[in-house]
């Protein structure tokens, strides 16, 4: 067992480390669908929701490195791969053109995914009083929430 920066003792299986890294492989999955999203979406919502994708994988991203520095700042190695990313998240890849409605469907089924393992990192952090995993989990949290409250609004 080791002790991190912040006086926390970690290993690198750790549930905390286990919970960020599955957060990890969730948020890259879920960059590469909306970003495909993005590239591929049509029909009459297509100026809105091509901006609100490119907005949402840009978000994503600096999120994704955010999660990896933290698992790296808990002295364990982050997960890597689109092959480990895809089989960790098990977030289903969008690979074919959709309608406009399947796309944020889809997207909204993988943020609620998200969602749900970024509260488990919480609890996972918060289990071992890691207060600074805890933080970084309740902003993806708040995050993902926004994100599907407005993808919904969207649907309705």
């Amino acid at each position: 067992m080791k002790t991190n920066a912040a006086g926390s003792k970690t290993k690198s299986d750790s549930a905390v480390v286990k919970a960020l890294n599955l957060l990890l492989a969730d948020s890259y999955s879920l960059m590469a669908n909306t970003h495909y999203a993005h590239w591929n979406v049509e029909g009459p919502g297509f100026f809105s929701l091509h901006k609100a994708f490119q907005e949402q994988y840009e978000e994503l991203f600096e999120a994704i490195d955010e999660i990896a520095e933290r698992v790296r700042a808990l002295d364990a190695y982050a997960l890597g791969g689109l092959r480990n990313f895809s089989n960790e998240s098990g977030i289903e890849e969008l690979n074919t053109p959709v309608s406009a409605k399947d796309y944020v469907a889809s997207l909204v089924i993988a943020h609620e995914k998200t969602l749900a393992d970024a509260v488990a990192a919480r609890d996972a952090a918060g289990s071992i009083n890691d207060l600074e995993t805890q933080d970084l989990a309740i902003g993806r949290i708040q995050a993902h929430q926004k994100t599907v409250w407005m993808l919904k609004s969207f649907l309705k």
